[in-house]
């Protein structure tokens, strides 16, 4: 299986958008939050063998997340049309929204 193409700081945004912790996302993908832990503590692509990538990011896309690839205007993430995004004000973005 191949690894999904998206970096972690795509995983971070999805995460946020979703308003899932990092505990939360442990759970849906059936990983260790160790192991969240470290994928999400190093910048670029995901790194790690394919398969937790692959259940990464098989547990946000299943919960309404959509990776966008790049495209000449950079990589992104949104929440499909008719997924509400959890509202998390911007001076809250930070380490401390990770368990």
């Amino acid at each position: 299986m191949a690894a999904p193409r998206v970096t972690t700081q795509q995983i971070k945004a999805a995460r946020a958008l979703l308003g899932w912790s990092q505990t939360e996302l442990a759970k849906a993908s059936g990983l260790s939050i160790p192991t969240i832990k470290r994928i999400e503590s190093k910048t670029g692509g995901l790194s790690g063998r394919p398969d937790t990538s692959s259940r990464i990011v098989s547990a946000l896309e299943s919960a309404g997340a959509d990776f966008i690839p790049e495209n000449g205007g950079g990589v992104g993430v949104r929440l499909r049309e008719g997924r509400k995004a959890e509202t998390i004000a911007l001076e809250n973005l930070n380490a401390s929204n990770d368990e």
